[in-house]
C-alpha cells in the first residue's frame, strides 16, 4: 500500500512547534507500525497528503519542509528544549518521543490510557542504527536498504496482528512493553485510534457520507490542533494538566475585544462579542448578563486569570473593542481621541445605525437618552481641570473659552469653572473635590460617562458589588428588628430576633422635680445629659448610671443641651434668654451668650468644634454664629423666628425651622440661602442622618417628613404619633439609622423602620403626659432613652439585658 514517492508526509504537532522531514517512498503501514509503538494517542496527529507540497499546508505558519531526495528519509520532530532545536547538540528521532507521557490528554481518550508511560531518565533511540550524536557516520546504502526491508517485514506482522484481533476480539489482552512492541493494553495505538473515531462521530453527530469509512479514514480524522475541540467550541483540559500557550494567548485576546478561535459550531458574532451556544436561562436569569458580570468581579478582586479563562471558556467578552478603545482613551489622557469616539457614536445613533453596526465600527453604544452636550461638557471639564493643575493656564483658557463655552451647558458650572484660573494651586483640589491623584479623577470620570453607554456594552463599575449591596439592603428593609452594623451574609436569609431589640425599660432615672424636656447621650456614649423645667441640667455616667454633675446657674426651664463632637464641652440653651458653655472636665460654665431678647430655642456645633450657632425666637438675631470665646462671627438676616437648627456632619449646611411653617436651608460656608421649603403646618424639631443626606423633621399635625436635604423631595411619611401642642423631638435611631423613633402626646413611644416606613413598636412606658424627647445611644445600639412629663427619664434595653447601677446621687 504504497503511496509513491514524495507523497506521504507526517506532520506531528508538538505544543505548536514542528519540524518534518521528507518521507517520500515510505510505505503507510511501514510508518504506523512503527507509530504504533507506544502511547502516540496522546499526541496530536495529522497525517496529510501533500503534491509539490500542499498550498494549504506550506501557507501553515510553522511549516519547514525542505524537499530533498534521501533514501530512505528520516523523520524527526523537536519539542521545546529538545536537542533538534536550532542549535541544539544532535537530532532526536521520533520514536524516542513515543514513551514520553502527554502534557495533556483530552477526557475521551485518558480513559483508554490509564497507565501512561513515565519520562525515561535518559532519551536515547530505540530505532535500530539511529544515531543521535552530531558527527555520526552516515549509513551504507546496503544498510539502508537491510533497514528497509526489517521495517517491512514488522509492518505486515503488524497488519496481520491487527486483522487477527479484530476477528478475535474476546482474546484476552496481552500486556507489553512501552515502547518496544505493537500493543498497549491489548490493542494497538492503530485500533485505538479507529475506535476513538468512531465515539467522536456518535457523540458529535458527524453523519456519515453514504459509506462506511475505511480504516484509514477512521484513523485520521479525529485529530486536531492541539487544544482545539470542535465541540461546543471550548477545549477540553485534562486534570491536573495545564492549558498550551495557544489557549492561554486565546483567553488573554478575549479579554480586550479579539476573538480567540474560529467558530465551528455556526456561532455568530454580534457587536465584537463572541456569542456562545448556550443559550439556556441561569436560574431565570440571561447567561450572557451573569457571565460577563462575573468576568468583571473577577478583575476587581484581581483575578485576572480566572476572568481570562471564564472568557475564552464562555465565549463572552467584558467590553467591545469600541469601549475598550475609548476606555483607554479616557485613562491614559488622549481627549482628541475620546471626543472623535463620542461624536461618532451621536453621529452613528442618529443615522440609525444598529449597535452591532455602531461596536464594529469602533463606535460607542449609546443608551435613549444620552445628552452630547452634557458628555462633552465632562469630558472637556476635566481636561480643563488638569490643564490648570499643571498651571497651563494659556491652554486651560483656550478650552474654557473655545471649547466648553460653546456647549452652553449649565452655565453655572461654567461659571464656577472660570472662579477656578484665580485659584491657587494648594487649593485647587478643595475646590473641585479632588480628594486623590488625577488618575483617579479619570476613573470617576469614566464612571459618569458610563451612564450615558449602554449597559449591553460597557458594564457599569463594580455591578456585582451594587447587586450584592441591593440584596444585602433588601433584606435589612425586610427585617423589622434589625439593629446591628454588621452586614448580612450572604450564605443564608437574614433575620433579627425581636428579644435583640430595646423593648424593656430597665431603669428609671429620678432626679429631676419637674417636666423634663430634653435627652441625650454623648458621642462616645459614656455620658447621658438631662435637662427640664426645673431648670437644672443633669449628667450621669451610662457605665453606673451615677450622676457626675448637677449644672446649675439658669433662671428658668432648660429646653435643649448638646455635646461639642469631643464631648468636651456642652451648650444649654434656656428659656431665661441664654445660652452657656460648660467645661465637662470640670463641671464649670465657661461662656454665656446672653446676646439674644427672646427665649434661646437650640443651639448646634460647627463640625470642628470651634464654633457653634445659636437659634431664637428673636427676630432681630434669631440665627447667631459665635465662637468659642463668644465673638460673633456671622448673624443671619431678620425677619424670622427659629424654633430649632442643625448642622449636617460634613459643615456643608445650616437646616433651620421657624415658627411660620418654613424649613430654611443655608451655605454655612458662605452664609447664603440655598432654598426655602414650605410645609403643610408646624415644625417643631429637625434630626440630621450621620451622612448628611437626610432631615426628619417633627410636624404639628402628627405627622414626621423624612426629606432628602440635595432635592428637597419628602421621601416618607411616619404617622401614628400624636402632636398637636407639644414640642416633641424625634430622632434616627439604630445601629445604622435603620429606625425613626418619636415621644408622642398620649405617653407612649413609636418606633418606625426608616425605609419601609412600617410601624415596627408601640411602647408604653411613661405614667403621664407627654414624651418629649428620645436619644438613641451612639455607641451601643441595644439602649434608647425618653425624657417625659411624669420628671423621669427612662432606659430602654432588650429583655435580657441586666444594667449595672449606683444608687444615685
Amino acid at each position: 500500500m504504497t503511496l509513491g514517492p514524495d507523497r506521504l508526509v507526517l506532520l506531528w504537532m508538538l505544543e505548536g512547534r514542528t519540524r518534518v522531514d521528507d518521507a517520500a517512498g515510505w510505505d503507510t503501514w511501514e510508518l504506523l507500525g512503527y507509530i504504533s509503538s507506544g502511547c502516540l494517542l496522546s499526541r496530536t496527529l495529522r497525517l496529510a497528503l501533500i503534491d509539490a507540497p500542499s498550498p494549504a499546508l506550506s501557507a501553515h505558519p510553522q511549516y519547514p519542509l525542505q524537499r530533498s531526495i534521501r533514501d530512505p528519509p528520516l523523520i524527526y520532530v523537536c519539542s521545546p528544549g529538545s536537542a533538534t532545536e536550532p542549535g541544539g547538540k544532535g537530532r532526536l528521532g521520533i520514536f524516542d518521543l513515543a514513551d514520553i507521557p502527554p502534557p495533556y490528554s483530552p477526557s475521551s481518550v485518558a480513559s483508554d490510557l490509564p497507565n501512561p508511560p513515565t519520562i525515561p531518565s535518559e532519551l536515547t533511540p530505540s530505532r535500530p542504527g539511529a544515531d543521535t550524536s552530531a558527527g555520526s557516520t552516515p549509513a551504507t546504502p546496503q544498510q539502508e536498504a537491510d533497514s528497509r526491508r526489517r521495517r517491512s517485514h514488522q509492518a505486515e506482522h503488524l497488519s496481520s496482528t491487527n486483522r487477527r484481533r479484530r476477528r478475535s476480539s474476546s482474546n484476552p489482552p496481552n500486556p507489553s512493553v512501552p515502547g518496544t512492541g505493537g500493543r498497549a493494553g491489548g490493542h494497538t495505538a492503530v485500533d485505538e485510534v479507529s475506535s476513538l473515531h468512531e465515539q467522536n462521530q456518535i457523540q458529535s453527530g458527524v453523519p456519515s457520507e453514504g459509506y462506511p469509512p475505511s480504516s484509514k479514514r477512521r484513523r485520521l480524522a479525529n485529530m486536531r490542533p492541539d487544544g482545539i475541540s470542535t465541540t461546543n467550541n471550548y477545549s477540553q483540559v485534562g486534570k491536573g494538566g495545564t492549558a498550551s500557550p495557544a489557549q492561554k494567548a486565546a483567553a488573554s485576546r478575549t479579554l480586550n475585544g479579539q476573538s480567540s478561535h474560529s467558530s465551528s459550531n455556526g456561532e455568530s458574532r454580534t457587536g465584537g462579542f463572541q456569542k456562545s451556544s448556550k443559550k439556556s436561562k441561569y436560574f431565570n436569569h440571561d447567561r450572557e448578563e451573569v457571565t460577563r458580570i462575573l468576568i468583571q468581579s473577577l478583575h476587581e478582586l484581581g483575578y485576572s486569570g480566572s476572568a481570562a479563562l471564564l472568557s475564552s471558556e464562555s465565549g463572552y467578552q467584558l467590553e467591545s473593542p469600541a469601549v475598550a478603545i475609548f476606555r483607554n482613551a479616557i485613562l491614559e489622557g488622549r481627549w482628541a481621541e475620546a471626543e472623535r469616539i463620542l461624536v461618532q457614536s451621536f453621529q452613528a445613533s442618529e443615522q440609525g445605525q444598529t449597535e452591532d453596526e455602531t461596536t464594529s465600527k469602533e463606535k460607542l453604544a449609546l443608551v435613549e437618552n444620552a445628552d452630547k452636550s452634557e458628555m462633552l461638557f465632562y469630558l472637556r471639564q476635566q481636561k480643563f481641570l488638569e490643564l490648570l493643575e499643571e498651571r497651563a493656564l494659556p491652554g486651560a483658557l483656550i478650552v474654557l473659552r473655545q471649547e466648553l463655552t460653546p456647549l452652553d451647558y449649565d452655565i453655572g458650572r461654567l461659571h464656577a469653572l472660570s472662579s477656578l484660573l484665580m485659584c491657587p494651586p494648594e487649593h485647587l483640589h478643595d475646590q473641585v473635590g479632588w480628594d486623590s491623584p488625577v488618575g483617579f479623577s479619570r476613573e470617576r470620570l469614566l464612571s459618569e460617562l458610563s451612564k450615558f453607554i449602554s449597559p449591553s456594552v460597557m458594564i457599569p463599575d463594580n455591578r456585582l458589588a451594587t447587586l450584592l449591596d441591593h440584596v444585602k439592603q433588601n433584606q435589612i428593609n425586610h427585617c423589622l428588628y434589625h439593629n446591628t452594623a454588621e452586614s448580612p451574609s450572604l450564605y443564608s436569609d437574614h433575620m433579627c430576633d425581636r428579644n435583640d431589640f430595646p423593648l424593656s425599660t430597665k431603669l428609671e432615672l429620678n432626679q429631676h422635680s419637674d417636666e423634663v424636656w430634653h435627652c441625650q447621650f454623648s458621642h462616645d456614649g459614656t455620658k447621658l445629659v438631662t435637662a427640664g423645667r426645673d431648670s437644672s441640667v443633669i449628667i450621669y455616667d451610662t457605665s453606673t448610671f451615677s450622676v457626675l454633675y448637677k449644672l446649675l446657674g439658669h433662671e428658668a426651664g432648660v429646653a435643649h443641651a448638646v455635646w461639642s463632637p469631643d464631648d468636651s464641652k456642652l451648650i444649654t440653651c434656656s428659656q431665661d434668654k441664654t445660652a452657656r458653655v460648660w467645661s465637662m472636665e470640670t463641671g464649670r460654665c465657661l461662656l454665656t451668650i446672653n446676646h439674644h431678647r427672646q427665649p434661646v430655642t437650640a443651639a448646634v456645633w460647627a463640625p470642628d468644634g470651634e464654633s457653634f450657632v445659636t437659634a431664637s425666637l428673636d427676630k432681630s438675631s434669631q440665627l447667631c454664629h459665635w465662637s468659642i470665646r463668644g465673638q460673633p462671627l456671622h448673624m443671619w438676616p431678620n425677619g424670622f423666628r427659629v424654633q430649632d437648627c442643625a448642622i449636617t456632619p460634613d459643615g456643608r449646611r445650616l437646616i433651620a425651622v421657624d415658627v411660620e411653617s418654613k424649613i430654611r436651608v443655608f451655605n454655612f460656608n458662605t452664609h447664603e440661602q440655598e432654598y426655602s421649603l414650605p410645609l403643610k403646618s408646624k415644625a417643631t424639631s429637625v434630626a440630621v442622618s450621620s451622612d448628611s443626606r437626610y432631615m426628619l423633621v417633627n410636624l404639628t399635625e402628627c405627622e414626621i417628613q423624612l426629606i432628602d436635604i440635595e432635592t428637597s423631595e419628602v421621601l416618607r411619611r411616619f404617622q401614628g404619633q400624636k402632636q398637636s401642642t407639644f414640642i416633641i423631638r424625634s430622632t434616627f435611631g439604630g445601629a445604622a439609622e435603620n429606625f425613626v423613633v418619636s415621644g408622642s402626646e398620649d405617653s407612649r413611644i413609636y418606633v418606625w423602620h426608616k425605609e419601609n416606613g412600617s410601624l415596627v413598636e408601640t411602647l408604653e412606658g411613661h405614667l403621664q403626659g407627654c414624651v418629649n424627647a428620645i436619644s438613641w445611644n451612639p455607641a451601643d445600639p441595644g439602649m434608647f432613652a425618653s425624657a417625659g412629663d411624669d420628671c423621669l427619664v427612662k432606659m430602654w434595653v432588650p429583655f435580657n439585658t441586666v444594667l449595672d447601677m449606683e444608687v444615685p446621687y
